[in-house]
């Protein structure tokens, strides 16, 4: 595995010594068919067993999250998981009971999910789960992820009260640490980094600068549905649909790329934003592409998008896993969390989410090809950037990991 890839061995040896100190990982996932939560999950519970460990402190881990019942499960032993849905919300349910054996919760919110944009019955899930940490009188830490939009009063007065009552809210990009300051202006309010770029993998980069250059693209299945409803919720200033196929055709005409079809996020029952049944379909369009089976893990994604010389990116988390590889890639942001993540590390290679046609797309792929190499010294500059926004939430989790464990 790759730098401080060591939960696995090291967390079970650890387990039989030191002070137990028990974390509650909120809005986190072993199973979700988006590998982005689960590289949000297993980077998170990675960072967090170090830093208790570090400490003398034997880390156990209780996720609390949705259940994806149709997705394989990732292999983490130790981790207990409790699925929360209305039951698990009600009064003495799953949630507040499992609460009772936590010494802390971790936050993480899905990732962007702590927000007025997803409806009602979501915001309602994030927000009360968060009520029955503070019911029970545990330390709340917001893990790194985006805060907001909070459009509508009624939101934004409940999101402030429970942010206000946090130990700590750590936002990952600046955008997001503003919104927190306005709302929680008495809360330690931290500017931080997207934990995945911690998620362990098998370092693959060998394979890369063959023969043949090894392009990756991770098409969006929610994009392309987006694109042929003719809905466009998201706003591009282009057709993604016509832009991916483009782009297929001119990768795939060259005799100097192998093109990888690369899913990130899949689903079994929402046909419209899986990515794998849309790389089924752009194989048969595109026989000369490689359809790269789906992944069973995060990590697993991780390693083999290592392998590649270059990867255009739909999912910000495929994105990710691309660029704390060290393998140089080019965004399709859908979301002001790509600009306001890339943004923060100086990485300016990106489609945007307007202000860009599919000529001018295109065009960008295919610099990015000769470019590789400044993109790939540009994404070393951003890692140290990375490390230095994730020592201030190491620090946090020190510091309060050594306050409960003083009390367990």
């Amino acid at each position: 595995m790759h730098g401080r890839a060591t939960v696995g061995a090291n967390q079970r040896e650890a387990a039989h010594e030191g002070r137990p100190i028990t974390i509650g990982l909120l809005w986190h996932s072993l199973n979700s068919g988006n590998l982005g939560v689960g590289a949000l999950t297993v980077a998170n519970l990675t960072i967090a067993a170090q830093v208790a460990e570090e400490i003398g402190l034997s880390p156990r881990f209780v996720i609390m999250g949705a259940r994806d019942e149709d997705q394989p499960v990732i292999p983490l032993p130790g981790a207990r998981c409790v699925p929360i849905d209305w039951r698990a919300l009600r009064p003495g349910g799953a949630l507040w009971r499992a609460m009772a054996d936590v010494d802390c919760v971790l936050d993480i919110g899905a990732g962007d999910s702590f927000a007025d944009i997803y409806g009602p019955r979501r915001f309602s899930f994030l927000l009360i789960s968060k009520l029955l940490a503070l019911a029970r009188g545990k330390p709340l830490i917001f893990s790194p992820q985006t805060i907001g939009p909070f459009t509508k009063r009624a939101y934004l007065r409940a999101a402030s009260f429970v942010m206000g009552r946090s130990r700590a809210i750590f936002a990952r990009d600046e955008l997001s640490r503003d919104v927190a300051r306005r709302m929680a202006p008495g809360t330690d309010v931290h500017l931080a980094v997207d934990v995945a770029f911690e998620l362990p993998f098998e370092d693959r980069s060998h394979l890369r600068g063959g023969p043949l250059l090894r392009i990756g693209v991770n098409p969006s299945g929610l994009l392309f549905s987006e694109a042929e409803q003719g809905s466009n919720r998201f706003g591009l200033g282009y057709d993604y649909a016509r832009f991916t196929r483009r782009l297929l055709t001119d990768l795939c005409s060259r005799d100097d790329v192998e093109v990888h079809l690369v899913p990130h996020a899949t689903s079994n029952r929402d046909p419209s934003d899986d990515d794998g049944a849309l790389c089924d379909r752009l194989a048969a369009e595109f026989p000369a592409a490689i359809r790269v089976p789906n992944f069973a893990t995060p990590s697993a994604a991780k390693s083999h998008i290592s392998s590649l010389d270059l990867l255009i990116g739909a999912r910000m988390h495929a994105c990710i896993a691309a660029f704390s590889s060290g393998l140089p890639v080019v965004p399709v942001a859908y979301s002001r969390k790509f600009g306001g993540l890339f943004g923060l590390l100086d990485y300016d290679t990106m489609i945007p989410v307007s202000g860009m046609n599919e000529d001018q797309a295109i065009a960008l792929v295919l610099r990015s090809l000769t470019d590789r190499h400044a993109l790939a010294t540009a994404e070393a500059a951003g890692m140290a950037r990375v490390r230095s926004l994730l020592q201030g939430y190491r620090d946090v989790l020190r510091t309060t990991f050594t306050a409960v464990g003083a009390r367990t």
